[in-house]
Parts: structure tokens; sequence; C-alpha cells
């Protein structure tokens, strides 16, 4: 099924959780949040949400510097 992370298009296997793709992405859960269709996630949400084709996710990551 085709999903959109930032702006761009991708192919992912069907019954993908939004925590499925923060791991096939390598992120660190504690560094990001998500916008799904619109609305910002609970980071609770992460495992129960599963991705449905054309949906829409936006992944911020936190980036220490000084």
């Amino acid at each position: 099924m085709e999903i959109k992370i930032n702006g761009k298009t991708k192919i992912v296997e069907d019954n993908q959780t939004v925590a499925d793709i923060i791991n096939n992405l390598k992120l660190n859960v504690d560094r990001i949040v998500i916008e799904y269709n619109g609305e910002v996630l609970d980071k609770k949400n992460y495992d129960s949400i599963v991705l449905k084709d054309g949906d829409v996710l936006e992944l911020i990551q936190f980036v220490g510097g000084g």
C-alpha cells in the first residue's frame, strides 16, 4: 500500500502500525513527534494505529545542538 512520509510516497506492507514504521526507519521514539493525517499522536498509540492506504505521516525529529 502507499502512504506518505514527510511528503514522499512510500510503499509499505499491509497491516503496518506507526510503531512498525518507526522501527523500520530506526528512529528513536523518545526524540520524535508524529503527525498522522493532520493530528499529533500520543506515543502510547503508536502500536495501536494500523496504517491504511493513503495515510499521511509527518515525522519531526528533535536534534540536540549548541
